[in-house]
């Protein structure tokens, strides 16, 4: 039995009681939730992860991390330094979003290097082999999509990005559609839609949306439906062409869930903040429940070089009004590759858009860590706070860069610390 089908007779077992554990969620609770289609667990039956996670309703908002190689950029040893580090600043997941040179290799040592569940695109590493055997990537087949999606599966991937909503009916409406300020953003939406447009043919993805859920179930992996037509800009947001296929993923995610496999819905994008509770209210209404996931997203265009600011703001009110998973945008967004550093602060920024959803939300658990550190700071005790920040290491940096002459302060306010003058008084 997989996953679904032991909700689905109320069998709980191993790896459902720890997640359970973890998420402080009653176990019956979580086996009609992931029943529904309504929470999932992130991963692959082969993998043997230490940190599996789950995703969904009334769950703590997770937070992803991608990391990968490009086409101009290809370094083994920094992306594991990149996943060293997702995990250590608390990653629930990692996507490896690699294309160009030893993809493959890349992959593979992510996947045995890694406690927490691994996504991928598999579309990218289908087109990149097309390219190389063929000369063009719109030269790919059908059976090199799936050939791609089994052996990846087979390596022990946790869930993937299918970009199954991407039909070839949408592509040829988007013409008579308002025109966007930018077409398409998403990497595999726009290879799909190339190859759509030169094959003058159906997705395969959602033609062969059959062969890939038989991958799916063998191996009890999670798809994400890929927004392929996700917007690219604030003025593009909640436009027709995102709806048409956020309708389509709607509907392939309560087929995928009648055939007993599990998905999550992938969402935008750029979102003014005034969109976010009406993006969030229409995937959960069309998508059944489905736990949504979003890359932000960004409220604003113009914060090149501080997209992870803007991100995290669209992102805590995304996660408020029901979002159960993040994406994390780095400073580099829209610029560069991501560096090591990169990483760590768009990791930490989603982390703290995460916790402050969850919070609102009621989350009852989460807000005991607030209150301990409260409790820390009207004690003054420097050491517990530090601990208890989301980023110890950078805290007692800044604690150290600027000494009190009296210990029991900071240097902020001194002998006049509001904390130590009220104590005094009473």
């Amino acid at each position: 039995m997989n996953i679904i089908e032991s909700s689905r007779k109320r069998i709980p077992t191993t790896l459902i009681k720890k997640i359970s554990h973890l998420e402080h969620q009653d176990i019956n609770t979580l086996l009609k939730n992931i029943s529904y289609g309504k929470t999932v667990i992130l991963k692959n039956k082969i993998s043997k992860l230490k940190k599996p996670c789950a995703v969904g309703k009334g769950l703590r908002t997770k937070v992803n991390v991608n990391i990968g190689a490009s086409t101009d950029v290809s370094n083994i040893k920094s992306e594991l330094k990149k996943l060293k580090i997702s995990i250590e600043y608390g990653a629930d997941t990692v996507m490896d979003l690699s294309v160009g040179k030893n993809t493959r290799k890349i992959r593979r040592e992510i996947i045995s290097n890694s406690s927490i569940p691994l996504g991928t695109v598999p579309i990218y590493e289908a087109a990149q082999q097309a390219q190389y055997k063929r000369k063009k990537f719109v030269k790919m087949t059908k059976d090199d999509i799936l050939e791609t999606i089994e052996r990846q599966a087979e390596e022990g991937v946790d869930f993937f990005t299918i970009h199954a909503g991407v039909t070839q009916e949408i592509i040829k409406k988007m013409s008579r559609y308002k025109k966007r300020i930018i077409e398409i953003v998403s990497r595999g939406g726009a290879i799909l839609a190339n190859w759509i447009i030169h094959n003058d043919k159906e997705n395969p993805l959602y033609e062969y949306f059959d062969d890939v859920l038989r991958i799916a179930k063998k191996f009890d992996i999670t798809l994400s439906l890929g927004d392929g037509l996700r917007p690219g800009s604030i003025l593009d947001a909640t436009d027709q062409a995102q709806l048409y296929e956020l309708r389509k993923l709607g509907q392939l995610s309560k087929y995928a869930l009648e055939r007993g496999v599990q998905t999550i819905i992938e969402g935008p994008g750029h979102v003014p903040l005034n969109q976010i509770e009406k993006n969030v209210k229409l995937q959960k209404q069309i998508c059944h429940g489905a736990p949504f996931y979003v890359l932000g997203p960004l409220v604003t265009d113009v914060s090149s070089g501080y997209d992870h600011i803007s991100a995290s703001i669209g992102g805590a009110l995304a996660s408020y009004y029901g979002a159960d998973f993040l994406c994390y945008v780095t400073p580099s967004e829209h610029l560069k590759l991501p560096s090591i550093e990169d990483v760590k602060e768009g990791l930490i920024a989603s982390k703290i858009a995460a916790h402050a959803g969850d919070i609102a939300k009621g989350i009852k658990y989460q807000t005991e860590w607030d209150k301990e550190i409260s409790q820390a700071r009207k004690s003054r005790d420097w050491k517990k706070q530090i601990k208890l920040s989301i980023d110890p290491i950078k805290a007692k940096e800044y604690r150290l860069q600027s000494q009190p002459e009296e210990t029991s302060v900071c240097t902020m306010c001194g002998e006049y610390c509001s904390i130590k003058l009220i104590e005094d008084s009473f």
